[in-house]
């Protein structure tokens, strides 16, 4: 029933590379400003995290492994004195999880000293070092967040917004950036905008985010989405936009609407929780069965939930109780703990489910290790019937544009299909919700999005020798 370790596994969701943070407000402590950001922004990243302040000429810079609170102090926030500031909540998707490789990353040129915070994946970041390399740059990392700074620090131009637009045409994949760098913030999206990047006000001081969560979490007025392709640059006078130079079409990435960025965030117009609810009810119509309670899997399957319960007149109940400050850990259960079905992650309320027909919702399912023992659990709390309905499409690729998958001989619905992964993870029923319901749930164009993981087909060119650990190899 419980995996053998009697810990639930972390890796059967995707995992965001990082979240990114940029502030300019002088008077004002800007580094307890983006740690209270990155603090909304946590959910993107859980590694590490950094921020890097700039007075005058002076930058300062403080890194820490762990959660937020875990990163920092009063003692280093009150070490980065400044005027303004970016911020990085990090996962590795590329370079191992060292604090040598948490952001945000700083480097030296000719123009002075660049901060870099990095949210997304460059498909090519093995031939841009390999170039740089060639040419006597040496690097102290293992991640392609070192190669962009290097690569936009040493790119030709007069000035850094020159310099970045050069870069932008080299570097392959996904980037959002914060950039810090003499009095001014730069936010920077790749020309497919994979990642989400957004403009606000605070105290008409300007500050830019990876979601609007870390805006409202701040008090701060959501103002706008940076275009992809588009550079913005942030100063003590206001906003400047450099332009755009973006790809014939989008590519926003789809888990961004299904799982990745807050239920309170907004992207496209959407607020996301309400988007999720839609979701669901079109899980609804496409996949209906009969039952008595619908159940959504802690946290994120909540909205979905709701809307398939509101869809299908079946009522909506919290049977699965989730330990929320439950992380990683390498305490093992003995032997007695684990036959008597210790369960560090969740409990389910038996009053709720005993005797009847669950209809249980998640939002995604990639190696399937976590659906068999909730499947179980709940069963073993004595529901008669276990329906599993998923509110995104099988996730069958993997994805190189910053979200830490797995291989695809991993994911459970590459190898089998959807009536086999009911079987392997004992459900009596499964149903995913279809990429064209998803669509019809958020009301966007296709095309707008990438669907590189559910299909196989991305935006830009997808390197398969390519893994988080390649830049180490290499180094090493």
């Amino acid at each position: 029933m419980f995996p053998e370790s009697g810990v639930w596994p972390d890796d059967d969701k995707p995992h965001e590379a990082c979240g990114v943070f940029g502030i300019v407000a002088p008077g004002e402590d800007v580094a307890r400003i983006s740690y209270f950001a990155l603090y909304a922004l946590q959910h993107r990243g859980q590694e590490s995290a950094g921020i890097a302040t700039l007075d005058g000429q002076q930058m300062r810079v403080h890194h820490g492994m762990g959660l937020v609170a875990q990163a920092f102090d009063e003692a280093s926030l009150s070490r980065l004195g400044g005027t303004m500031a970016i911020g990085h909540t990090r996962y590795s998707t590329a370079g191992s999880n060292r604090q040598i490789n948490a952001g945000p990353m700083v480097t030296e040129s000719d123009l002075g000293p660049i901060a870099v915070a990095h949210n997304g994946n460059l498909t090519n970041v093995v031939e841009l070092r390999a170039q740089m390399e060639a040419v006597g740059e040496s690097f102290a990392t293992s991640t392609d967040s070192e190669v962009l700074a290097r690569y936009i620090a040493r790119s030709p131009g007069i000035t850094l917004v020159e310099r970045i637009r050069h870069a932008m045409h080299e570097m392959v994949g996904a980037f959002s950036l914060a950039v810090l760098h003499d009095g001014s913030i730069y936010g920077v999206r790749d020309p497919f905008g994979v990642r989400p990047l957004c403009l606000g006000w605070i105290h008409d001081h300007p500050v830019l985010a990876s979601e609007t969560c870390a805006l409202m979490t701040i008090g701060a007025n959501f103002e706008r989405e940076i275009e992809a392709g588009e550079i913005v640059e942030m100063t003590e006078t206001g906003i400047v936009s450099h332009g755009t130079t973006a790809a014939d079409h989008q590519a926003l990435c789809l888990f961004e609407m299904i799982y990745f960025a807050r239920p309170d965030s907004q992207i496209h117009g959407l607020r996301l929780h309400q988007a999720r609810q839609d979701m669901g009810r079109e899980l609804a119509r496409e996949h209906p069965v009969d039952g008595d309670v619908v159940v959504g899997l802690p946290d994120s399957a909540i909205p979905a939930a709701i809307g398939y319960a509101q869809e299908s007149g079946i009522p909506y109940a919290e049977a699965l109780i989730k330990n929320r400050y439950i992380g990683r850990t390498f305490i093992q259960p003995d032997q007695r703990l684990r036959e008597s079905g210790v369960s560090l992650k969740f409990n389910v309320l038996p009053e709720v489910v005993q005797g009847k027909r669950v209809i249980l919702i998640d939002d995604t399912i990639v190696r399937g290790t976590t659906s068999k023992p909730i499947v179980n659990l709940i069963r073993d709390a004595g529901a008669s019937e276990v329906h599993m309905r998923v509110h995104a499409p099988p996730i069958k690729w993997p994805c190189y544009l910053g979200v830490d998958l797995a291989r695809r001989e991993e994911l459970i619905a590459a190898r089998m299909s959807v009536p086999e992964v009911g079987r392997e993870i004992g459900a009596d029923s499964i149903a995913y919700l279809s990429l064209d319901g998803l669509f019809r749930a958020i009301g966007e164009r296709r095309t707008d999005f990438c669907t590189g993981c559910l299909t196989g087909s991305y935006p830009v060119p997808a390197f398969t020798s390519l893994d988080k650990l390649a830049l180490e190899r290499r180094a090493g």
